[in-house]
């Protein structure tokens, strides 16, 4: 397997049960309980992922996810928050976080995000593909998306969404099934990951985000992708 894992967290029995299950598992594994440190780590040994406490005593968690994904755009970034934090979660996706646990986690569960996360991040192996609609070309290959309004780089998590819903063209597909798709789990009572992913996308693709017509509402259910609205 060999991917790098950096855990940071000030909970110092927390990161030593993650790192020995981690690297139960094939990981490299190393700990940190200094936010600050973060930067120069990652520069020096160039990580594949980052497990990410939000609560840090010398370092804004929030702050240092968005950072991190302005400066190391391929990096896995899992956040750690308190149980029941909906808000920090919430914030975290929006800052460009690829997926939240809260706390304290299962190793075992932590394990199958990160290899979630992980596989995402994979060269793609299959032909380049550019798709067309409205007025947005999507470059899957590159990850970038070029509209009037420029041209976008997109999230590992933006860009993996996107492929999905091209790939289900004019078909309502529901929470569960788009989480199931997009991270391999179900979706829980009161998760807000994909609507937070969606009403991004949203910001990229829509002319007028709070009226889409090419990522649409279906009441009760899901979303619908419509690349040819009437």
């Amino acid at each position: 397997m060999n991917n790098r894992i950096l855990l940071v967290d000030d909970d110092v029995r927390l990161t030593a049960l993650l790192k020995l299950n981690l690297e139960r598992q094939g990981y490299h594994c190393d700990t940190t309980a200094e936010g600050e440190a973060v930067a120069d780590l990652i520069q020096r040994r160039n990580y594949d992922l980052v497990v990410l406490d939000i609560m840090m005593p010398d370092a804004d968690g929030l702050a240092l996810c968005q950072t991190l994904r302005s400066s190391y755009p391929e990096l896995g970034v899992i956040l750690l928050t308190g149980k029941g934090d909906v808000v920090d979660c919430v914030i975290g996706l929006e800052v460009g976080a690829d997926d939240y646990l809260p706390k304290p986690c299962n190793p075992r569960e932590l394990g199958a995000r990160i290899k979630a996360v992980l596989r995402r991040k994979q060269p793609q192996t299959s032909p380049p593909v550019t798709e067309r609609f409205g007025e947005n070309r999507f470059d899957s290959t590159t990850r970038r998306l070029f509209n009037s309004r420029g041209e976008h780089h997109l999230t590992t998590v933006e860009h993996r969404l996107l492929e999905i819903l091209c790939a289900h063209p004019n078909q309502p597909l529901s929470r569960d099934r788009l989480m199931q798709l997009l991270h391999g789990r179900d979706h829980m009572p009161y998760d807000r990951s994909i609507d937070v992913q969606i009403s991004k996308l949203r910001r990229i693709i829509e002319s007028d985000p709070a009226h889409p017509v090419h990522i649409q509402t279906v009441w009760g259910f899901g979303y619908r992708f419509v690349p040819c609205p009437e």
